[in-house]
C-alpha cells in the first residue's frame, strides 16, 4: 500500500511536468515569482475527459511564459557597465516569453480572453498573474528603461503597437460595468505613464518616416499602423489618428499591383501586401476601398475559392526563424478577414477572401500547440487575435456571414 501511494504521488508529479528535484528547487527559490515557477499541481483542464478548448490552451501557454525569463533574446542598448542586468531587472513587467514584444502580446492575450469571458474557469488565475505584473513598482522599472539614453527606438514599431493593443483592450473592458471593469481601470491607470512615453515616441517618429517599411517581420510599418489606429480610436487621440491616417494614405494610396507572387519570404510572419490592404480599409470608406483594392490586388478571385493563395510551409518547427511562417498563416487569416470587412456586403471578392482566411487560420492553428518553444511562446497570441476577430471588433468593420 505504501509503495502504491508513493507510485501515485510520483506519477502525479510527472504528469504535472515537474520532477521532484525541480519541485524542491522551485519551492526553495523565494526570489522567483510564483508565476515564474513551473506549475506543480496538474492543470484542472487535464482532469477532464474532454479535450482542452483552444482558448484554455492558449491562456495556459501565455500563463506559462509571460514570467518565464529564460531562454531570452533581448534587444538591449548598453551605455555603460551599469546597463548589464538580467531581463527581469531591465524590464520588470515584460521580460518573459523570450523577448519584450512577445511578453507584451502574451499579457494582451490573457487580457483579451479574461475580458471577453472566454475562459471563466481561469479568470482568477489570469487576474492574479496580470495583477502581479501590473504593479506600480514594476511599471516604474519599465518607464525607467524607456527613458534611458538612446532608447527612443526600442521595440519600434512592432512591440509598441502590441503595447497599445494591450491598453486598448483594457479600455474596452473598462467601458463595461462590474469587477472586471474596475480592475481594468486600475491597471490602465498604472500603465498610463508608460503609455504616454510610448505614444510620445511614436508621434515623434511618424513625421520623420519618409518611406513605408515593407518587410515581413517586426519592422513592418503597415501592421503597426493598423494597431496604432485601433488604439487611437479607442483612446480618443485624434492627433495620433491623423498622423497615422495621413502617413498611410501618403505611403499607399497610389500602390498598385502588389507582388503577391513574391510572398512569402522564408522568414516572414507578416504579409507585405495583405497588411497594407488591412491597413487601408481602416482609412477609406467602402466605395473608395473597393476601387483601391482592385488596383492593389487585381487577382483576388470572385468564385469563392480558397486555394488562390498558398499557405506558408514550415519544414522545421524547432527553428525560431522558419517557424515564422506559422505566424504568417495566422496573420494572413486576420488580414483577409479584415479586408472582407472593409468591402461592400455584395462585393464578389468577399467569398474568396473569407475562404482563404479560414484555410490560413485553421492551418496556422494546427501549429500553436506544438511542444516547441520557438513558436509556442508567441503563436497563441496570433491565433487569439484571429479567433476573436480583434482587428474587426468595435473598429467599424462589418463582416456579414
Amino acid at each position: 500500500m505504501i509503495y502504491r501511494k508513493g507510485l501515485i504521488a510520483f506519477m502525479i508529479t510527472i504528469l504535472a511536468g515537474c520532477s521532484v528535484a525541480e519541485e524542491d528547487e522551485a519551492a526553495s527559490s523565494p526570489e522567483q515569482g510564483v508565476f515564474e515557477r513551473k506549475n506543480i499541481a496538474p492543470d484542472p483542464a487535464d482532469q477532464s475527459l474532454e479535450p482542452r478548448r483552444a482558448e484554455q490552451a492558449y491562456a495556459r501557454i501565455a500563463l506559462n511564459c509571460i514570467n518565464k525569463q529564460y531562454p531570452n533574446k533581448i534587444s538591449h542598448l548598453m551605455s555603460s557597465a551599469a546597463d548589464v542586468a538580467e531581463p527581469a531587472k531591465l524590464t520588470p513587467v515584460f521580460y518573459g516569453c523570450f523577448d519584450w514584444h512577445s511578453a507584451v502580446h502574451g499579457n494582451w492575450l490573457l487580457t483579451r480572453l479574461w475580458g471577453e469571458d472566454l475562459v471563466p474557469e481561469m479568470d482568477e488565475e489570469i487576474a492574479a498573474a496580470l495583477s502581479a505584473n501590473f504593479t506600480e513598482e514594476k511599471i516604474a522599472g519599465e518607464l525607467a528603461y524607456f527613458n534611458g539614453e538612446d532608447r527612443n527606438t526600442f521595440e519600434r514599431p512592432y512591440g509598441l503597437a502590441w503595447f497599445l493593443q494591450l491598453t486598448a483592450e483594457l479600455r474596452d473592458i473598462a467601458e463595461d460595468e462590474g469587477g472586471k471593469a474596475e480592475q481594468a481601470k486600475a491597471w490602465l491607470t498604472r500603465l498610463a505613464p508608460l503609455e504616454a512615453v510610448i505614444v510620445g515616441n511614436i508621434k515623434d517618429w511618424l513625421p520623420k518616416l519618409a518611406y513605408p517599411i515593407r518587410l515581413g517581420t517586426h519592422n513592418q510599418s503597415a501592421f503597426a499602423f493598423g494597431l496604432f489606429l485601433d488604439w487611437a480610436k479607442r483612446s480618443g487621440d485624434t492627433e495620433m489618428a491623423s498622423l497615422v491616417r495621413d502617413k498611410a494614405l501618403a505611403f499607399h494610396r497610389k500602390d498598385i499591383n502588389c507582388p503577391m507572387a513574391y510572398e512569402p519570404s522564408g522568414e516572414d510572419f507578416l504579409s507585405s501586401c495583405l497588411m497594407v490592404a488591412d491597413l487601408m480599409r481602416r482609412v477609406m470608406n467602402e466605395s473608395e476601398y473597393a476601387g483601391w483594392l482592385s488596383e492593389f490586388l487585381p487577382e483576388i478571385p470572385t468564385d469563392g475559392s480558397d486555394d488562390w493563395l498558398a499557405v506558408g510551409i514550415v519544414n522545421d518547427p524547432t527553428d525560431g526563424k522558419l517557424v515564422h511562417l506559422d505566424g504568417l498563416n495566422l496573420s494572413r487569416a486576420w488580414a483577409l478577414e479584415g479586408m472582407a470587412s472593409g468591402l461592400p456586403v455584395d462585393d464578389p471578392r468577399r467569398a474568396s477572401l473569407l475562404a482563404s482566411s479560414k484555410l490560413h487560420g485553421e492551418t496556422g492553428e494546427k501549429s500553436v500547440r506544438t511542444p516547441y518553444y520557438s513558436g509556442g511562446h508567441w503563436l497563441a497570441s496570433f491565433a487569439t487575435y484571429w479567433r476573436t476577430r480583434r482587428g474587426i471588433d468595435r473598429t467599424g468593420g462589418k463582416l456579414a456571414s
